[in-house]
């Protein structure tokens, strides 16, 4: 099972709600997987369609204590492509007014496309409505991948209005289309946390830390292989041009021509090339810091390119 339906699983199971979160959190589900039905007799179901059991349960729970309701459940059997079944649950209204109190329509009896006021009046019933939009709609990424979370609507101000009320949290929520759907997502890390932490699914937000914490100190130990590795890289290369230039002062004036402080420099650097210039400066009598180390090798390059461009110009 993946991450995103753990996570949903986990918020399904979530019991003991106050009355108010009820309503707030079958409300979103309607909203976002529901469909209407109107018959000759002017009777009302309201269709709530999901892939997850456990979400289709609550949907039943829900509409029986929050609505008290006839309500049945309508299992679809995919057999193309070895799809998950459909669970439709069917909830037997008794006209607009329980419309009305799930925010679909407005007073005057209008589909609603945002978020009823009365639905969201308190904290616990914004986290409840984000809670079911989340169990209709939505979905996180695996996070030893990249970290995104989303929910997808089908309305665009259904959309906007889920983003703010996401943003009342400040988790820095966006809204992008795809195709024809609009997806309120967020990115950063911290905010992913925050968000399925406050929608109740904590069992998703520790194994969600641990592997965040994997995966930064994973992530420092590769930057600093990576830095020492580049070190390295230059501390070899800076070795083997020194290594050249006092061969090549070697083969043209000879190192007993150099300054003592160069010349026993340019020995100690031939006679152990792979020592870095603080082990050089702790070989010499008396011991040079690195910085003097650094400096006489400088002179020592400068020598040699000048002796590169005396014989470059004889040459010409």
């Amino acid at each position: 099972m993946s991450f995103s339906a753990d996570t949903k699983e986990e918020l399904a199971r979530l019991d003991g709600q106050k009355s108010c979160c009820e309503l707030a959190e079958l409300a979103a589900l309607a909203r976002m997987d529901g469909t209407l039905q109107i018959s000759a007799h002017q009777q009302y179901t309201l269709n709530v369609t999901s892939e997850s059991a456990p979400v289709a349960r609550k949907v039943f729970r829900l509409a029986k204590d929050v609505l008290k309701r006839p309500v049945d459940i309508v299992v679809r059997r995919k057999l193309r492509l070895r799809k998950n079944n459909s669970y439709m649950v069917r909830i037997y209204l008794r006209g607009l007014e329980d419309l009305k109190n799930l925010g679909l329509v407005d007073e005057e009896g209008q589909i609603c496309h945002e978020i009823a006021p009365n639905l969201i009046k308190k904290r616990c019933d914004q986290k409840a409505y984000l809670r079911g939009a989340f169990l209709a709609g939505g979905s996180i990424n695996n996070p030893e991948g990249t970290y995104h979370l989303e929910i997808v609507s089908n309305d665009e101000q259904h959309a906007n209005a889920l983003c703010q009320l996401v943003n009342r949290f400040k988790l820095g929520a966006k809204v992008s289309m795809r195709k024809h759907w609009y997806v309120v997502y967020i990115k950063e890390s911290e905010h992913i946390v925050e968000f399925i932490g406050f929608i109740g699914a904590y069992r998703a937000l520790l194994e969600f830390e641990n592997v965040r914490v994997l995966k930064d100190v994973r992530n420092q130990v590769n930057r600093l292989v990576n830095c020492e590795t580049a070190n390295l890289d230059k501390v070899v290369d800076a070795a083997v041009r020194q290594m050249k230039n006092i061969q090549l002062i070697a083969d043209t004036i000879g190192l007993q021509s150099l300054p003592s402080t160069l010349r026993d420099m340019a020995e100690l650097r031939l006679e152990y090339s792979e020592a870095s210039l603080k082990e050089l400066g702790e070989m010499l009598r008396p011991k040079v810091g690195k910085s003097g180390v650094n400096h006489r090798m400088r002179k020592i390059d400068e020598l040699a390119e000048r002796i590169r461009t005396q014989n470059a110009g004889n040459i010409q």
